[in-house]
């Protein structure tokens, strides 16, 4: 409920999962240090590695999908072709094996997350997660987070677009005015979401996959908030809610 006894103009919080509530870009950039530690004595140029990687991604993305079988499916890939199939069976396991430590890493929490996650809950609004990638790893990070009993809803989409955002918020029956989106991907966590109608705010992390960039002209003429803590979130919705406007902008100083 809000503060006056009403309910909430801002009804339903969505959380991202990855990089939003817990760690995980960070360890896809040390695996991908170890993989090219790894290529070292195939390749004299370590960018051609990097463009490799990034290109091999992208034409398996439509195949695989996200996360990190789909990563190492990719690795795996790229060290073939980089090797010109000189790759040895050991390699290749020890590849494997930046994989399986990806998917065996335990969740941590990002500073602050349990906090307003719980400050959050004890407003009365509905919270959810929309997070994408593999089903059966996100639902493991979802269990060993100690966070799913906050949560009414978890949405494991295969993207994040206008449709995906759409069925999302006829799934929990609330109005785009009434939805509001939280995560560190300006393309999947608040563009679509504010073409719909909704709320959405930015919260950076340290790193950003290569996907996920968004030119800053394109991201510039959207109306989003832009969060430099997530301990600005409870104000930021409860100003929103009492707010008789849509108070949306692009950037802290705007």
């Amino acid at each position: 409920m809000g503060s006056n006894g009403s309910t909430p103009s801002i009804e339903v919080v969505a959380f991202d999962g990855d990089d939003t509530l817990w760690h995980s870009e960070s360890h896809f950039v040390d695996a991908h240090q170890r993989f090219c530690a790894l290529l070292a004595p195939y390749v004299d140029d370590p960018a051609r590695i990097d463009d490799q990687v990034i290109a091999t991604e992208r034409q398996n993305l439509d195949l695989y999908g996200y996360g990190s079988k789909a990563f190492t499916l990719s690795l795996i890939e790229t060290a073939i072709m980089l090797t010109e199939g000189r790759v040895t069976a050991d390699e290749i396991s020890a590849i494997l094996e930046l994989g399986k430590r990806l998917l065996d890493h335990p969740v941590e929490l990002l500073d602050g997350v349990e906090e307003v996650v719980d400050e959050m809950a004890a407003s009365g609004r509905r919270l959810i997660i929309v997070t994408k990638g593999d089903l059966f790893h996100q639902e493991a990070k979802v269990a060993g987070s100690g966070l799913a009993d906050r949560f009414e809803r978890v949405e494991i989409v295969s993207e994040k677009d206008v449709t995906t955002y759409r069925r999302v918020m006829d799934a929990v029956g609330v109005e785009p005015s009434r939805f509001f989106m939280v995560g560190n991907s300006v393309k999947s966590d608040v563009l679509p979401v504010v073409e719909l109608g909704g709320h959405a705010a930015h919260l950076p992390y340290t790193f950003t996959w290569e996907f996920e960039h968004v030119p800053d002209a394109d991201a510039a003429r959207q109306g989003f908030h832009e969060l430099a803590s997530i301990h600005e979130l409870p104000a930021l919705v409860e100003s929103l809610s009492s707010s008789p406007g849509r108070a949306r902008h692009a950037g802290r100083h705007t």
